[in-house]
């Protein structure tokens, strides 16, 4: 989730006409496509493998403070809310962005907008060896998965930051696992631009019709307090009862005449969570973005919403894809450092470059919604076992991974041994060659050498997370 760094306001919106105008100036040429790769990770103490709360002489908030001291040489700053520090700017680093917190104390990076594959592997091995550095200090280890495995909701701690005490509040009364999904999960996404309307909608079609494909080529969340609980992608799963409102799969977005003002109709009839105004959080959960534009918002009687509301508003949808000043694709589960890497690649190589999208969309061209929220649906539990027409999920994704190769491979972007961005897929090739997810692995580990003990997770998963180096 976003960190807001406070600013001065933007200007008063006065119509719709100016949202529709604000998600249309994200439009950029082709040679300013850029790669955005955000991961999250579960911090936990090596000795006793419990998580670690905000305060504390070896808590979050002391080990942002020991980074931003340690690493403000290259321009890591603190930000914060009412007195509290909630994340790390680096604004004009070439490689970094924003180290975030999320509700549960997952540690977020969002990294700076790349050009290539190999740029993002630079930017997780930096980012990896900066907070590793910090991390074995403070005997703190890193998990990369997508569901907390063994933790429960009460054993989790909270972060102190404004609006998720809105959504704490506010998150049960419209599903069952928001408190889940806001505390225990954690995710890789990746952020790629458009060049106008036409390209926005086809890339958007594509990255929700093949979400479900990504959830089970990422599958790694198989556990619940301390034992398997029967999914693949359990964060899958608990996405699907978090908020009807704000989550799913936009049939709108396949019909006639879909593009930046039907986006925008959509997102004004998601309820708000709140209003920032003079560096504080104002609950205004539940209410219209319509009536807020009206100068109608009964938490701030009379006033009209800045574009800064209108941005803040769109961070807090969760569709499987986020249409902001880019895309967003938001399927996977957290994993590796490989894993990591691969899923830029696997949407790079498919969004990029032309001959790969004109497949992806001649692949998706007959599939019915039904067919498309079925998927969205089973995949969680069944992941590449899923069955789709006369086949399974595993031989779409097997298309799927050919095109992103193509893709790549047509790129060309080469690193400094001479190689093109394909290698980055290589974990994805593995798990079409032999239908193993991640998750599967584990459940192989829990079941075999682990002999049912949980705790095994973060000595083995920890490791191959901070050491494991696909370049």
């Amino acid at each position: 989730m976003s960190t807001k760094v406070s600013g001065p306001q933007g200007p008063i919106v006065s119509s719709r006409d100016e949202l529709v105008a604000y998600l249309e100036r994200g439009s950029k040429p082709e040679q300013d496509w850029r790669i955005g790769t955000e991961h999250e990770k579960f911090g936990f103490y090596k000795s006793e493998h419990d998580p670690v709360p905000y305060e504390g002489e070896r808590g979050i908030r002391a080990l942002l403070e020991a980074f931003k001291d340690r690493f403000a040489c290259i321009g890591w700053e603190a930000v914060t809310e009412n007195h509290n520090i909630i994340a790390l700017n680096c604004k004009d680093c070439p490689k970094g962005g924003t180290i975030s917190l999320e509700p549960g104390g997952q540690l977020e990076l969002s990294g700076a907008p790349l050009k290539t594959l190999h740029d993002t592997h630079a930017e997780l091995r930096q980012h990896l060896d900066e907070v590793g550095e910090i991390c074995r200090e403070f005997g703190i280890g890193l998990l990369g998965i997508g569901f907390s495995p063994k933790w429960t909701l009460r054993q989790t701690p909270m972060m102190p930051k404004e609006r998720y005490g809105i959504m704490k509040r506010y998150m049960p009364e419209r599903g069952r696992c928001g408190l889940d999904m806001m505390f225990r999960t954690a995710t890789i996404q990746v952020n790629l631009d458009f060049s106008d309307e036409r390209d926005m909608v086809a890339k958007l079609r594509v990255g929700l019709a093949l979400q479900p494909v990504a959830t089970a080529l990422f599958a790694n969340s198989p556990f619940t307090d301390g034992k398997p609980n029967g999914f693949q992608s359990y964060r899958a799963e608990v996405w699907r009862d978090t908020d009807p409102d704000r989550t799913g799969q936009l049939p709108f977005a396949f019909e006639p005449g879909m593009g930046f003002e039907r986006y925008v109709d959509y997102a004004l009839d998601v309820p708000m969570y709140f209003v920032y105004r003079h560096g504080r959080y104002i609950d205004a959960a539940g209410a219209s973005f319509r009536d807020f534009l009206d100068g109608k918002l009964a938490a701030v009687p009379g006033e009209r919403p800045t574009l800064d509301d209108w941005a803040d508003h769109l961070t807090t949808l969760f569709p499987d894809v986020r249409l902001k000043h880019f895309l967003e694709m938001r399927g996977a589960d957290a994993g590796t450092f490989a894993q990591i890497w691969a899923l830029p690649a696997l949407w790079t190589g498919l969004l990029y470059d032309k001959e790969a999208r004109d497949g992806a969309l001649a692949l998706i061209a007959d599939w019915t919604e039904a067919e498309r929220q079925t998927l969205r649906d089973t995949v969680p539990r069944l992941g590449l076992k899923t069955p789709f027409r006369r086949g399974t999920l595993r031989d779409v994704a097997r298309d799927v991974v050919a095109l992103s190769e193509g893709g790549l491979k047509r790129r060309a972007r080469l690193d400094a041994q001479g190689e093109d961005e394909r290698k980055a897929l290589a974990p994805l090739v593995a798990t079409i060659e032999d239908g193993l997810s991640p998750a599967d692995r584990l459940l192989a580990l829990y079941r075999g050498p682990w002999q049912g003990d949980i705790e095994h997770v973060f000595d083995t998963e920890a490791a191959a997370f901070s050491a494991a180096d696909p370049g």
